[in-house]
């Protein structure tokens, strides 16, 4: 008997918020900071091979690049400082690969995280992409938080980790929150971080209207 003329595949994500996003056509409709919070608590940097009792999140990761980006640039407005803070949103739907793979699987795994990052910025009124001057100021926040956790909880040593990703200066384990933290936690502190940045943003739109 002859299949449905219906196609299973399918190329959306259903949301807990209720929202369908479709990832090779993403709608900033569609994003929901509540949707990428609770995702990126859930998605493992280092597929996971970490220390600790809990996962080491990608949302603590990005909590600790825009501490980092922000304390390296005083200067950094509001704006600049939630597109550290969503530097890995689109994450939240496909997941964390390491460098070394996403190099392997090449240009469509970069065309559907480009279309989802611009998705994600423009739903909160942010350029669909940094500029390649702010694009490398958040890598260099990157690769120092990147230093921390492959020494810290991924068992690098610091010859490897300086190899792979540079010595970091002007940060000290101590100094950022690399401890991984429980989901829930992971979750909350990224979603407060967000509202703060957020808050600052509208009350210098406010200012300048």
């Amino acid at each position: 008997m002859a299949s449905s003329t219906v196609s299973s595949n399918r190329a959306w994500q259903r949301m807990l918020s209720g929202r369908r996003l479709d990832l090779l056509d993403p709608s900033p409709l569609d994003v929901e900071i509540t949707d990428i919070a609770h995702g990126l608590a859930r998605v493992a940097r280092w597929n996971g091979q970490t220390f600790g009792e809990h996962a080491f999140s990608v949302a603590q990761h990005s909590l600790i690049v825009e501490d980092v980006f922000r304390r390296s640039n005083p200067k950094a407005n509001s704006n600049d400082l939630m597109l550290a803070l969503l530097h890995d949103a689109p994450e939240y739907v496909i997941g964390d690969m390491i460098s070394p793979f996403k190099a392997v699987v090449g240009g469509g795994y970069k065309v559907v995280e480009k279309r989802l990052e611009a998705a994600i910025h423009l739903r909160f009124g942010l350029p669909a992409h940094p500029t390649a001057a702010l694009k490398g100021l958040i890598k260099k926040a990157d690769m120092i938080s990147a230093y921390f956790e492959a020494t810290v909880l991924a068992g690098f040593s610091e010859v490897e980790a300086r190899k792979f990703f540079g010595q970091p200066k002007g940060f000290e384990r101590d100094t950022i929150l690399i401890e991984p933290l429980p989901t829930f936690q992971a979750q909350a502190k990224f979603i407060e971080r967000f509202e703060a940045i957020e808050a600052e943003r509208q009350s210098s739109n406010r200012a300048r209207a």
